[in-house]
């Protein structure tokens, strides 16, 4: 075993690096993740529109197929995916110019694949989830608006043992940081949290930790780019409790996560904006992991511990609050001030 960082790292520059259980397959979903954060970074620069709609009225681009289906090409086989996208649309008739598309774009990367390949690794990742067994967690692409807008998104793959999440890759193509534009985010359970540059020859890793600012007034926090994912209102309202006077950064996907965890921002909140969304595992696996392995706590809006052994969705759960943990029984308690008591509503 490398006797220092789990994910293939420069260990010479960067010092304690923790060995893990986990080394062999978070190195591979670090080269997983990097091989479709490559592929989507071309595809964003030269997509104009192409995509299709889902029932839930979300954009399905090319690079959603083409990063979750290279993922899935490029993990160990027969491991169990819990993925967002399906196949199914792809053997319409609307969907076959799609198909061509995806299929180009992995054969980028991969030459040989056939489209019933690509099809057939879209599909693998249809794993139900639960509270047993070993199973990866995969957004291919987490914040499609973001992407479509040429601006934030993440490529997020968490691992999960017996329902709880023990290790992640969170690759974020466009986040700025000190090796350049792109960085990926890797945490496992009880090791840390560690900051690698996206291209690989672009400098040694570095281990992140949370901010250590106390004071809720001097606190920055991040949201969703995008209104409809969650309740601004009441996200403003616990802004003015707490007595944060600047105004919250807006960023698409669990790159709000990564900010959290390198001390960019101390709050995310993601409170619920509908009395039937529930949130989904893919969303916040692997940003879960990150943070918390930073030094912050997660949970829901209610301060209910995140359950992710209930399937493919955060059944049991409302929202989700991210801070750098000092600050999270103050935001707990500005959030309970203005939620309903009832965290069914």
């Amino acid at each position: 075993m490398h006797g220092g960082c789990p994910y293939h790292c420069r260990v010479e520059h960067v010092g304690d690096h923790p060995d893990t259980e986990n080394y062999g397959q978070l190195a591979a979903a670090v080269q997983s993740v990097r091989i479709a954060g490559r592929v989507t970074r071309r595809l964003q620069q030269s997509l104009q529109g192409s995509f299709l709609t889902k029932e839930d009225r979300s954009p399905v681009t090319v690079a959603d197929y083409a990063a979750q289906a290279l993922v899935s090409l490029t993990l160990p086989p027969g491991e169990a995916i819990v993925g967002e996208e399906t196949a199914e649309a792809l053997g319409a008739a609307e969907g076959r110019e799609i198909l061509d598309q995806v299929v180009q774009a992995v054969r980028s990367e991969l030459p040989d694949v056939t489209a019933a390949d690509v099809r057939a690794a879209i599909d693998r990742c249809s794993d139900p989830g639960g509270a047993s067994g070993r199973f990866w967690v995969l957004d291919p692409i987490d914040g499609t608006k973001g992407f479509l807008r040429g601006d934030q998104y993440a490529i997020a793959l968490g691992l999960m043992e017996d329902g709880a999440v023990v290790g992640g890759v969170l690759g974020c193509p466009n986040l700025p940081s000190d090796a350049g534009r792109g960085c990926l985010f890797v945490a496992a359970r009880g090791r840390g949290a560690w900051e690698l540059p996206f291209d690989e020859d672009r400098g040694p890793a570095r281990r992140v930790g949370v901010s250590a600012v106390a004071a809720s007034g001097d606190a920055a926090f991040c949201e969703s780019a995008e209104a409809m994912h969650s309740d601004r209102d009441r996200h403003a309202r616990i802004a003015v409790r707490l007595g944060v006077s600047a105004p919250p950064v807006r960023m698409d996907s669990q790159c709000k996560y990564g900010a959290i965890a390198r001390g960019d921002a101390s709050i995310y909140l993601r409170l619920p904006s509908s009395r039937t969304y529930r949130e989904k595992i893919w969303d916040h696996a692997a940003g879960f992991i990150v943070v918390s392995e930073a030094g912050g706590a997660v949970t829901d809006a209610y301060g209910r511990n995140l359950d992710f052994s209930l399937g493919r969705t955060l059944d049991g759960n409302r929202g989700v609050v991210a801070t750098n943990g000092l600050l999270h029984g103050m935001v707990l308690d500005a959030a309970a001030a203005v939620l309903p008591r009832n965290p069914e509503l």
